[in-house]
């Protein structure tokens, strides 16, 4: 048979059992890398040392690089905003297509979040650590288990196919997607002819549980800022003034009091919900209350279905503060607080309306006269996806053969900004949002892991993606 002909039922079968030997085969291996990728300290945020980050995309271009199955493999930076600074290095690998096969671009970011306390972590935060079914560590997850599915993927559709067939492929690992991808929107200007895709595949979201795959349909946007509020010049004795002099604190405290009704549903008015969304599956509150790790007798906020909550309408949270701690506490009235806000938009509201919305009502309800300072701001889209699209089914199809089981279609409640911006500068490609999480991966947090199994379905998954849309003719 020669590239350019399609293959027959049998050998399309022959193939794919062999994609299925491959990643099984492959899987010590992609655990392996994954592991030295994870105990790179590639935190993007500014405080954090870059040549960590650097030393991560030089070993994911390295893993790129070997599997053969790319005409260039780089490390790229391109500048943030209008100035000269550089965002962090991701990496770009590509391929042409040839024959009227479709391209596809394979998104993942290698930077990770911070690590937070040690203490809090039950093992080292950069040293891998297999317990039971699950690897542990910053970044065994979110994402550097997307950048190796992506990896495996490649690797088994190689080992299937050999090197020389006609999917055109692109391989896009950011690095500063948890810092806000603040070069990304220049990095596809830059590079825009590279990364043109008929299919982007976004593996950087979750699935239903350690058995059921996901196809992400809906992502909340979002917005961030930091607040400051100041009542004082400097601070005052908290003894001789208290009681007349209003302290920042009191007035944060108060301020924040308000975005909130009772029931803990966000009370600021301008921010909506999705109203067209289908019902969400049933999410039981016993579920709900254990994957959300909730304490005794705390309960749940908001109102209406658990996933429409989590789905279809806006959250606002207080994600750190700035003030003395407890222990470096004196008998002073504060003069000035800074928090950090972070909201997430539903879906079909813009995130620079939802910023609007919030301003309006933090400066209306600033209590005792209170000085706002609003800086620092970020904000990112949500995202609807078109599932009409033949990627889309393909994908659906995919993940149903690896998984042995339907895959279902689902919300999430956090958000990927960096998608609008995919979306504006290639309308026309299929964007599919995949992932290798599960609800016990905790992401962000202390103990963050990856479960195995839903990591080699992820990779045959998406192998087997690959094998098909490179037999389909354009």
């Amino acid at each position: 048979m020669t590239n350019h002909q399609l293959a027959s039922p049998t050998e399309s079968a022959e193939a794919e059992a062999r994609i299925r030997a491959g990643v099984e085969q492959g899987l010590p291996s992609a655990i392996a890398d994954l592991g030295a990728l994870v105990r790179l300290p590639s935190v993007s945020w500014s405080a954090f040392d870059p040549a960590q980050v650097a030393a991560s995309a030089a070993a994911v271009a390295g893993l790129l690089e070997a599997t053969g199955a790319f005409e260039s493999v780089s490390i790229r930076q391109a500048p943030i905003g209008g100035g000269a600074e550089l965002g962090q290095p991701a990496v770009l690998a590509t391929r042409a297509a040839r024959n009227g096969r479709p391209t596809v671009l394979l998104y993942a970011h290698h930077d990770v979040q911070p690590p937070g306390k040690d203490e809090d972590w039950q093992t080292r935060p950069f040293e891998p650590t297999v317990r039971g079914d699950r690897l542990y560590g910053r970044g065994a997850a979110d994402d550097k288990a997307g950048v190796m599915a992506h990896v495996a993927s490649v690797r088994a559709l190689v080992g299937a196919l050999g090197p020389d067939f006609d999917l055109g492929l692109a391989v896009f690992i950011e690095g500063e997607e948890e810092f806000g991808s603040r070069s990304f929107a220049n990095f596809l200007d830059q590079n825009k002819a590279e990364l043109k895709a008929d299919v982007i595949v976004v593996a950087d979201s979750d699935n239903v549980d350690i058995d059921t795959p996901a196809l992400t349909v809906s992502l909340r946007g979002n917005v961030t800022f930091k607040l400051t509020v100041s009542t004082l010049a400097h601070a005052s004795h908290s003894g001789m003034f208290g009681g007349a002099a209003p302290d920042a604190m009191l007035a944060m405290v108060r301020l924040l009091a308000t975005l909130h009704d009772e029931d803990g549903s966000v009370a600021v008015d301008g921010l909506t919900e999705r109203t067209d969304a289908a019902e969400p599956p049933v999410r039981s509150e016993e579920q709900f209350r254990e994957e959300a790790a909730l304490l005794d007798g705390v309960t749940s906020i908001g109102t209406g279905p658990i996933l429409s909550r989590m789905w279809s309408k806006p959250t606002v949270t207080v994600t750190g503060i700035d003030a003395p701690s407890v222990a470096n506490a004196s008998n002073t009235l504060l003069p000035s607080v800074a928090v950090r806000i972070s909201a997430r938009v539903a879906p079909g509201q813009a995130a620079s309306d939802a910023y609007k919305a919030l301003e309006r009502h933090l400066r209306a309800n600033a209590p005792f006269g209170a000085h706002l300072e609003i800086d620092d701001v970020d904000t990112g889209d949500a995202f609807l996806v078109d599932t009409d699209g033949w990627a889309a089914s393909e994908a659906k199809r995919a993940m149903t053969d690896a998984w042995g089981k339907d895959a279902v279609e689902t919300g999430v409640g956090g958000s990927i900004p960096f998608i609008a911006d995919l979306v504006r500068e290639f309308p026309d490609a299929q964007i599919l949002v995949t992932g290798v999480e599960d609800p016990d991966t905790r992401a962000h947090s202390p103990n963050e892991s990856l479960h195995l199994g839903v990591f080699k379905r992820a990779i045959l998954a998406e192998a087997l993606l690959l094998a098909r849309l490179d037999r389909r003719s354009e």
